[in-house]
């Protein structure tokens, strides 16, 4: 079951809507948070669970709670099921300034992972403030729109005619001449990417020079 998370004064906490869980997920961190952040936008992700495990450490009566057990869904092309991970969030400068005060904890960890056929892996802010997570905060905040259905239409009847790559600014200059235009399609055309609708390379940023192209399913 999973730990409730206290309130903290001193760093922030709270809860995350999880869309993979359908469920609130606590975090203590903003760094944390942000993992849930990407966590719930990956796709081979199957699902998460917060501090659900706790492992006995001698002396500790609470023992530890490492941030997040990770489940993956199968390989697409092979079927494999990576091993679920259980990990820790830290901050680099937390690890080296406490590293001896880490060092047995996360060892009990990766032999309790080990155990039952997990990994066990620090995550750090290097991890996660990516051109990824940039990309995701963007695009979230167009989750909730619904493009007119001829808006959506002719999106994507454009997108169809380049028959390969193309990039934002082009597809936009043929739906937009002006900025009036443009005010109304640019959220269409970001709704379309954060909907996959419109492929693109997520682990860059998101811009007018994006190259795109059409999903097969689209």
């Amino acid at each position: 079951m999973a730990r409730k998370i206290p309130k903290n004064y001193l760093s922030v906490t709270g809860s995350f809507a999880s869309q993979k869980n359908d469920q609130m997920a606590g975090f203590e961190s903003i760094l944390e948070k942000e993992f849930l952040l990407l966590l719930d936008f990956d796709e081979t992700v199957e699902r998460f669970e917060v501090q659900e495990v706790t492992i006995p450490v001698p002396g500790v009566p609470k023992g530890y709670t490492p941030d997040v057990l990770i489940y993956y869904k199968p390989n697409p092309l092979t079927g494999e099921i990576p091993v679920p991970v259980l990990t820790e969030v830290k901050h680099t400068d937390d690890l080296e300034r406490n590293r001896e005060k880490y060092k047995s904890k996360f060892a009990l960890a990766d032999e309790y992972a080990r155990k039952h056929g997990w990994e066990f892996r620090i995550t750090t802010q290097v991890d996660i403030r990516t051109k990824r997570l940039q990309n995701i905060k963007f695009l979230r905040e167009y989750r909730n729109i619904q493009p007119d259905g001829s808006d959506r239409h002719q999106l994507i009847s454009i997108a169809t005619s380049y028959n390969g790559e193309f990039r934002l600014k082009d597809i936009l200059q043929r739906l937009a001449p002006n900025d009036d235009a443009q005010l109304h399609w640019l959220p269409v055309i970001w709704h379309a990417i954060l909907k996959k609708d419109l492929i693109a390379d997520w682990n860059q940023l998101i811009d007018y020079q994006t190259l795109l192209r059409l999903s097969p399913g689209a």
